[in-house]
């Protein structure tokens, strides 16, 4: 009875995954098709100590990833940075990550197309310019110092195109009519704090922590520049070589991720404390729970990786000279497990572009 009950459910979710790929998820040669016999396997995953991969923390914490992968087993690893969980997808020795959307779309560059697949989203928002009391516009930013979290990243990239939409020139050098500094975010609180720097566009909760502890105030939310509110902040990807070989595991996964982010926007102060405690064991220094509540009201955690963000941010970095153009963007996203896991439970599916 119990693989029969398999069997069905197999191919009920290649079904749902044609149909998924009909309303634009972008399906790979085997990826659409779990239906042949699959072991069990080992997955290796990626994410960061960080509020913005909250879902992610209480996938693990709270065994939501454990009890969805059922035979297969998960390992996990720790990342402060991009670029390094790109790295390691590239050598194998992750199978899939958290991750945000410039390195994800500097490793889809990288391989032309080839390496990763953007499986799901996870968390939308929750990154803002925060400016000593003393600036007031844009123009009051001429000849500051501010800074950033890692030179081409998610705000670095943002920071630049705001500037240049605002008619200040930057460049990578920190020369121009802003100088961006690329940091540690503990250093631009440091910085902060002392006046080294007029301000920074930084993630949460580094915004909330500019503003209660450095006395600064923020002069641009993100969220004002994105239709509806919304922009990718963390994603779930996949090394394409992987989702092809065990479509069954990677769909586990999902419903690890879908469990997860149910459980997170069910249970908002209860996912703040694991979160916090978790982040406390991972790098031996906690947030005060008030920076955690105020931070956590400007994030949404949703499955939906705002594609069209992620495509318009790619243009961004190119407009500021941080990458050159990328051919056939849309090939990044394969949301068709995404969408049978979420046809499965009554919800709609997610139109990838």
């Amino acid at each position: 009875m119990t693989r029969f009950r398999t069997l069905t459910a197999v191919s009920l979710v290649a079904l749902l995954a044609l149909v998924a790929a009909a309303c634009g998820g972008s399906s790979d040669a085997k990826s659409a098709d779990p239906s042949a016999s699959e072991a069990p396997t080992t997955i290796h995953l990626g994410y960061f100590p960080n509020l913005t991969h909250a879902t992610a923390i209480i996938g693990v914490e709270n065994g939501i990833f454990a009890e969805k992968l059922g035979d297969n087993a998960l390992e996990t690893s720790l990342f402060s940075a991009g670029p390094a969980a790109v790295e390691a997808l590239f050598s194998g020795a992750l199978d899939a990550t958290y991750i945000g959307p410039n390195p994800t779309i500097t490793a889809y560059a990288k391989s032309n197309g080839d390496a990763v697949r953007v499986i799901s989203g996870a968390t939308s928002g929750g990154a803002a310019l925060v400016v000593q009391p003393d600036i007031n516009s844009a123009a009051d930013l001429k000849g500051k110092k501010v800074a950033s979290p890692q030179l081409s990243g998610t705000q670095d990239v943002a920071l630049r195109w705001w500037l240049k939409d605002n008619g200040l020139k930057t460049d990578p050098q920190g020369g121009g009519d802003v100088s961006i500094v690329p940091q540690e975010n503990s250093a631009t609180l440091d910085a902060f704090k002392s006046g080294a720097i007029s301000g920074a566009w930084v993630p949460e909760p580094w915004a909330t922590r500019l503003v209660q502890e450095g006395g600064g105030k923020i002069l641009v939310d993100e969220r004002t520049l994105w239709p509806g509110g919304e922009f990718v902040t963390t994603q779930l990807v996949v090394r394409t070589e992987f989702l092809n070989k065990h479509p069954e595991a990677v769909r586990r996964l999902i419903e690890g991720q879908v469990a997860a982010n149910e459980f997170v926007n069910a249970n908002p102060e209860q996912s703040q404390k694991i979160v916090n405690e978790a982040i406390t064991r991972y790098t031996g220094k906690g947030i005060a729970p008030g920076v955690v509540s105020a931070a956590w009201k400007n994030l949404t955690f949703t499955n939906d990786p705002t594609s069209a963000t992620l495509i318009e941010s790619a243009d961004h970095a190119v407009g500021v000279g941080l990458l050159d153009p990328v051919k056939n963007l849309k090939g990044l996203y394969n949301l068709s497990i995404l969408n049978s896991v979420l046809g499965s439970q009554g919800q709609k599916p997610i139109v990838a572009p």
